[in-house]
């Protein structure tokens, strides 16, 4: 099937991008670890699950590639030494999270505990430990660290606030989903028959 990108759905995603962006510069440097604490992978939650899948992708990739091309976007720096450095492994991953989390979200239906824990579970699994699977093997990669001291930099002392995090994310998306989804942000219409709902 034929895939059409709206100007109203380009919008938002760059929006949404440079709210990404933003969030780059509010974050904490912790002295034994190179990962700072930071707000960007709760926007990418919040990306997928407002703009969907495909504009979702579009939005954080976007932020993802100009910053490999020497841009300075991310945390003020920008070029192939941020995308290879420590970090760089979370960073791969923040497009396939919102894509993830765009596709399960829009399948979970309603408004209640139920659909909030459904939305918890996406957001904790594809916003938060998905980001752990490239990051922390490249950490240790680049970091010369061993993978068990890279899980204890890298993964163990975020885990908490990452959950938090997904918590905050499902109480933000869900009154935003249920009054603007994201066929009517982005301005496409979603198939009768693109998948079955969550409830």
């Amino acid at each position: 099937m034929k895939t059409t990108l709206s100007m109203r759905g380009m919008v938002f995603s760059a929006l949404f991008a440079a709210i990404l962006v933003a969030s780059s510069y509010l974050n904490i440097h912790l002295g034994f670890t190179p990962i700072p604490i930071s707000l960007e992978n709760l926007i990418v939650m919040l990306t997928g699950a407002i703009l969907g899948p495909l504009y979702g992708f579009l939005s954080i990739a976007l932020v993802v590639v100009l910053t490999g091309l020497g841009i300075p976007l991310l945390h003020g720096s920008g070029g192939l030494s941020l995308l290879l450095g420590p970090t760089g492994g979370f960073i791969w991953a923040y497009p396939f999270a919102a894509l993830l989390i765009g596709w399960f979200v829009q399948r979970i239906k309603g408004r209640g505990t139920a659909a909030f824990v459904l939305i918890f579970i996406v957001m904790e699994l594809f916003g938060s430990l998905l980001l752990y699977v490239p990051g922390v093997p490249w950490l240790a990669h680049a970091a010369h660290f061993t993978l068990q001291k890279a899980l204890l930099v890298g993964c163990y002392p975020y885990l908490i606030g990452d959950a938090v995090k997904a918590v905050v994310a499902a109480l933000i998306a869900i009154p935003i989903r249920n009054a603007f989804p994201a066929s009517r942000i982005t301005g496409t219409r979603v198939p009768v028959n693109a998948g079955s709902a969550i409830k």
